[in-house]
């Protein structure tokens, strides 16, 4: 978090979170930390004490707890237990960046269990007044490799640092120095992944609220100690840094990256925007998915409601009603023959050309070449009160134009059923995947004992079977219809 002299902006930042806790089912936060799940629940907290609870994933609402204050934390799973690292002060305010880092545990972050009680804070970083260095916006990472453990920080007024911890203790390793690894950005975080370091950093201006120029930028390193390079080259202690999020979707000020891996090929990364332009430039938690292009980590977008070609990645068919074909008519001629008469449009096939020919009750699903017509159009809309998952609320499958949905069966297959009724097997979660293109599953279905999803048995057969990232079979491309 870069605090400037917008002394009413800062202000904001420090209400306490008693203010928050009156907007119900909203999302706001500012400087958010990396989402922990504890025991079903997904946890994060912010800038000024306390955070964010939800039961899905997609609903949130204040509650979580953090004494201590201060600003930007982060949080980190070891074992059984929660590391939280947060700054007691720091950010450059009036020029000064006298800051500290602090650590502190818990065996659970749920406020209700007996088992919640946080241990005393533990310093790991400071800096001065004249130091080149603000010691605030912790970043934690456990590498995978070797489990050791690594703390960033800093501000955009200096350098960006890395110190080592000790993952028992959550102490610094005593006679570890801090060395510079970037500069010119701030709520730095470190992740591994194929052999890589990721240092992802925030760049440009915060606490303005919608002129607030916040963006998350990488660069990368084979060694956790840097140098960490961006796409050209550049290194980020000269400024380098490849663009991963910025504004979009009427929100600006995109910040504090945090990476949350669900399973093989389905990933998804939390940041703050810094101004929701729905939601009157409040600070606001967002969700998105993270895809990875080249090894190199890139926002995905949220699924926009609207009419789709649902297209298998297997063969490139797509999903449609099993229904008879129903030809176009069109006038004919020759191939060479050319009278130079103006050559009008032709028509789309409209819903109401074919409707009458299609069976009433249930319908199967197949798929086959896309040609554009009514059978193979599907409408995709969000029901918000079946709640959701991590980023995305469960969405509706009908045929373009009607009510006749897509349906999970008890048996483990799909169907197009005449009416949505809302029920479960109804109800479909959408995930981009890291390669961006798409799983769907079914939310639940009689008989389900496990996750399934949307798969190609064959070319043209569609059913419902565990997920394989490694197989185009469980892959969707979402077309949208023009």
């Amino acid at each position: 978090m870069k605090t400037k002299n917008i002394l009413s902006a800062l202000a904001l930042l420090f209400v306490p979170m008693i203010e928050s806790q009156a907007q119900v089912g909203k999302p706001f936060i500012h400087d958010p930390s990396t989402l922990a799940e504890c025991d079903g629940k997904y946890y994060t907290f912010g800038t000024g004490g306390g955070g964010l609870i939800s039961e899905d994933g997609w609903t949130w609402n204040s509650g979580a707890v953090r004494p201590g204050g201060g600003a930007a934390p982060d949080v980190l799973k070891i074992g059984k237990r929660y590391l939280v690292a947060y700054s007691a002060t720091g950010g450059g305010l009036g020029g000064g960046h006298r800051g500290r880092v602090l650590t502190m545990w818990n065996n659970t972050l749920d406020p209700n269990s007996p088992d919640f009680k946080y241990t005393e804070p533990i310093e790991v970083a400071a800096s001065l007044d004249d130091e080149d260095c603000d010691a605030i916006d912790a970043g934690l990472l456990l590498d995978p490799t070797d489990g050791r453990l690594w703390l960033t920080y800093g501000t955009y007024f200096g350098f960006i640092r890395l110190v080592e911890l000790d993952p028992k203790t959550g102490k610094r390793v005593e006679g570890n120095e801090a060395i510079n690894i970037a500069i010119d950005c701030e709520a730095t975080d470190l992740i591994y992944r194929n052999g890589w370091y990721y240092l992802l950093g925030t760049h440009g201006t915060c606490c303005d609220g919608v002129n607030s120029t916040y963006n998350i930028v990488v660069g990368r390193s084979r060694k956790v100690t840097g140098p960490y390079l961006d796409n050209v080259g550049r290194d980020m202690l000269q400024g380098g840094g490849k663009m991963v999020a910025g504004a979009g979707y009427r929100k600006v000020g995109a910040g504090h990256f945090g990476r949350t891996v669900l399973e093989d090929g389905v990933e998804k990364m939390s940041c703050h925007y810094e101004a929701d332009f729905d939601q009157g430039g409040r600070s606001v938690l967002a969700i998105l998915p993270l895809l990875w292009v080249n090894d190199w980590p890139v926002a995905g977008e949220p699924l926009q409601e609207g009419t789709y070609e649902i297209e298998s990645v297997r063969r490139g068919y797509s999903l449609e009603l099993a229904v008879d074909f129903v030809r176009m008519q069109q006038e004919r001629r020759r191939f060479w023959d050319d009278n130079g008469e103006p050559l009008p449009p032709i028509k789309e096939q409209t819903l109401q050309d074919v409707i009458g020919t299609w069976p009433t009750g249930d319908i199967n699903v197949r798929m086959s070449d896309y040609m554009f017509r009514p059978h193979q159009l599907w409408t995709i809309t969000a029901v918000p009160e079946a709640g959701g998952y991590l980023g995305g609320p469960y969405y509706k499958i009908v045929i373009a134009g009607t009510n006749r949905a897509l349906a999970a069966t008890a048996d483990a297959e799909v169907v197009s059923v005449p009416e949505f009724t809302g029920a479960d097997e109804q109800l479909w979660r959408i995930d981009q995947l890291t390669d961006g293109k798409y799983r769907i599953m079914p939310k639940k279905f009689a008989n389900s004992k496990k996750p399934l999803a949307l798969v190609s048995a064959g070319d043209c057969t569609p059913t419902l079977a565990k997920f394989d990232m490694k197989s185009d079979n469980s892959k969707w491309n979402l077309k949208a219809h023009k």
